[in-house]
């Protein structure tokens, strides 16, 4: 176990998956505060601190738990012009910066080692690394349970009634969300399948399968 942890990829993953945490969150307080929300401001968020952003426990649980997390941007949609919209896009924000992450990896993968500028191996993988971290985080966030940024764009696209009943998630989404990755058929027949489709997807857009 000590030695995986000590592994230079496993050290790399761990910085790349700090820095995507970060940015991940800076995105959702960045694109609130442009739309006229200022609580994250307000509340020390608009930073690339990392210490703004991540909690020790979150961040243990990714490496030994079944899942793990940063510290959620506070957003009052109240503020906004729109303020469904305005969540939307917001919730948004997190995701689409691993995406635009992901892809830059995926970019400099593909010029920098697949085009004979530069050669295979250590650093190639380390590259291959951070694009894999910032797509499984893209689509992880994207899945329609609370507290996860999915969650807040489905709620905002249901009408009233059934908006109401969706909210009665916020209190169970957590635990259902645990339990779903810790159940075997659950993760083999539903997350893995998924997730393994959508990196397919990403990075077959650079011609890398």
């Amino acid at each position: 176990m000590f030695q995986n942890v000590l592994s230079p990829n496993f050290i790399f993953m761990l910085i790349a998956i700090v820095v995507s945490l970060v940015l991940h969150e800076f995105a959702h307080a960045v694109t609130a505060d442009l739309l006229g929300d200022r609580t994250a401001r307000n509340s020390g968020r608009l930073t690339l601190n990392p210490l703004a952003h991540l909690e020790i426990l979150g961040l243990l649980m990714i490496f030994f738990g079944p899942i793990g997390w940063a510290r959620p941007v506070p957003v009052n949609p109240n503020n906004f012009r729109r303020p469904r919209v305005g969540m939307i896009v917001t919730a948004l924000a997190g995701p689409g910066s691993n995406f635009v992450l992901a892809c830059l990896f995926l970019f400099i993968y593909r010029v920098q080692f697949l085009s004979g500028s530069g050669g295979a191996g250590f650093l190639s993988n380390l590259v291959w690394i951070a694009a894999l971290v910032n797509i499984n985080l893209c689509i992880f966030n994207l899945i329609p349970l609370p507290p996860l940024d999915g969650s807040r764009v489905v709620a905002n696209l249901l009408p009233l009634r059934q908006r109401l009943a969706y909210s009665k998630l916020e209190l169970y989404g957590p635990f259902i969300l645990l339990l779903a990755f810790i159940l075997p058929p659950v993760q083999n027949y539903v997350f893995s399948p998924l997730f393994g489709w959508f990196q397919h997807l990403v990075t077959g857009l650079f011609g890398l399968t």
